[in-house]
């Protein structure tokens, strides 16, 4: 199978979308990863105009992933909880990450480049952004994204 076809798979189910990335190789295999390596592509399980990088997978087996996520300006991620623990770090712009039933820009923490956010799983939480922010996402599969409010899910329109 093509390297493209393993990312749109990869794609297809990890956050919503499942699959294998860039650093699906060998274990064994030192991995190394520039920023040009990186395919975007649109996550289907989050509102239109975020962008998924999937660098180590699969996100739908019980096994190690890292992923990058790309917001752009003025973006809205409501209220959602993930089954397992969340690792979130920025990379750049602010992300604004709060926790609750609703998105509530009042409630939030402004996360700075380097800054890193962890939340346990089924921790219901929200976040948006004002310019456009850049973060990895880590952790140990399978992953999912359930919404608070089912009408939130863009799967579902």
């Amino acid at each position: 199978m093509s390297t493209l076809k393993l990312l749109a798979l990869s794609l297809a189910l990890a956050f919503g979308v499942l699959g294998a990335g860039i650093a699906d190789a060998d274990p064994a295999t030192h991995v190394m990863v520039t920023p040009g390596d990186l395919k975007w592509a649109e996550v289907p399980s989050i509102p239109p105009g975020a962008m998924i990088a999937v660098i180590e997978g699969p996100m739908n087996e019980p096994a190690p992933f890292t992923v990058r996520l790309k917001f752009p300006a003025n973006y809205k991620l409501p209220a959602h909880w993930h089954p397992a623990i969340e690792h979130v770090t920025v990379i750049s712009g602010t992300f604004n990450m709060g926790t609750g039933d609703k998105l509530d820009t009042s409630k939030t923490h402004a996360l700075p480049p380097g800054a890193v956010a962890i939340m346990q799983p089924k921790t219901n939480h929200f976040a948006w952004t004002k310019e456009e922010t850049v973060v990895q996402l880590h952790g140990v599969g399978p992953w999912g994204i359930t919404y608070v409010n089912p009408a939130d899910d863009p799967r579902k329109k």
